[in-house]
């Protein structure tokens, strides 16, 4: 499989490269690829925003600039993206700006250590092939490809061509029905419930929802307090009962660190649910949810739909131990819109 990716690795390309490297966005993803690229060498020219956010302030020892002023001050730069986003008019602006100048979008875990590259695909090969060789479709193996591809080269192109509806995700695949006992692992404010409910006609058996962060909780309490037969529970998940130590204000991104709030976590199975379908979007602790779901997959085989973008292992050690679970399931492999490679999905039916 390693032969169907032709690119070399972000930062050497950036590195070799002699035009300019320009920043596009502020804030915690600018910081850590600015930190990347000083480690590899790559010399930031200076950093923009949206014309919307440019207010004369400074960054990083940088002013920051308009687009329009970059374009003033070189004749031709690399845009480094520094922020995620699935609005429409963004990525378009997105678009418009790799025309004019090479867009990239260097992949950063969201957990876990160590970047992505074309060595550890070649580390992990055979996982990797076993993964590509036994997904579902075409689409999947296509799909699977352009993400490798861009989290080794971090060209956007790779991301613009792999784009998926929901819609084909819900109708096609998972098949949702109005008779779905549904866990959300990772429920947030509700978004992904709200989204459930559009493809059931507002239907459904019952559902149990777990978010561990305290301030995404309320908000998934109200979202929900007008529906019926759910049960929401500020808890994470995890292969066993425990306690965690969770960010505090980490917005949607909650995620495990050394400091912070202790929050309960429960594995799956302690539930004792008969689940039709299961959504895990847990910030990097998809495969110990996993585990600690294992005599409830192995009995119900619920829909499964787990996010594997934030470690760079989640590309194949998800869906192995899927397979391990079962090996009847068809596991299929699906990009939404969004830049970088969030929302890289594997959705499994029996």
């Amino acid at each position: 499989m390693i032969e169907l990716i032709n690119e070399k690795n972000v930062w050497e390309t950036l590195k070799s490269d002699n035009k300019p490297t320009v920043l596009y966005g502020m804030g915690l993803g600018a910081e850590k690829i600015m930190d990347t690229l000083a480690q590899y060498g790559v010399c930031v020219c200076d950093i923009f925003a949206s014309d919307e956010f440019v207010r004369g302030h400074s960054f990083r020892g940088f002013k920051v600039l308009k687009y329009s002023e970059v374009c003033e001050k070189y004749e031709d730069f690399n845009v480094v993206l520094c922020f995620a986003s699935h609005i429409d008019g963004v990525i378009e602006r997105i678009e418009k700006i790799n025309s004019e100048h090479t867009v990239f979008a260097p992949d950063v875990p969201v957990a876990g250590n160590g970047l992505f590259s074309r060595e550890f695909i070649t580390e992990n090969e055979d996982k990797f092939d076993f993964v590509y060789n036994s997904l579902a479709d075409e689409k999947s193996r296509q799909t699977y490809i352009d993400i490798l591809s861009f989290k080794v080269s971090g060209k956007i192109e790779y991301l613009l061509n792999s784009f998926s509806e929901k819609d084909e995700v819900y109708n096609d695949i998972l098949k949702l029905t109005p008779f779905e006992n549904i866990i959300d692992l990772g429920a947030y404010d509700g978004d992904t419930i709200r989204e459930f409910l559009e493809h059931t006609g507002g239907e459904y058996s019952y559902i149990t929802a777990l978010e561990p962060d305290e301030k995404n909780f309320r908000k998934l309490l109200k979202n929900t307090e007008e529906l019926f037969d759910i049960t929401c529970l500020n808890m994470g998940a995890w292969d066993k009962n425990d306690t965690l130590i969770f960010e505090s204000n980490a917005g949607r991104n909650s995620k495990l660190s050394s400091s912070g709030k202790s929050v309960d976590v429960i594995d799956v199975d302690s539930l004792e649910l008969r689940p039709t379908f299961i959504k895990m979007d847990i910030e990097g602790a998809e495969l110990k949810a996993l585990c600690g779901a294992e005599k409830t997959i192995k009995e119900f085989k619920p829909k499964l739909y787990v996010c594997a973008y934030h470690r760079n292992e989640d590309l194949f050690a998800l869906p192995l131990k899927i397979w391990e679970l079962n090996p009847d399931y068809k596991i299929y492999f699906r990009h939404s819109k969004y830049i970088p490679a969030w929302e890289s999905n594997f959705y499994c039916t029996i």
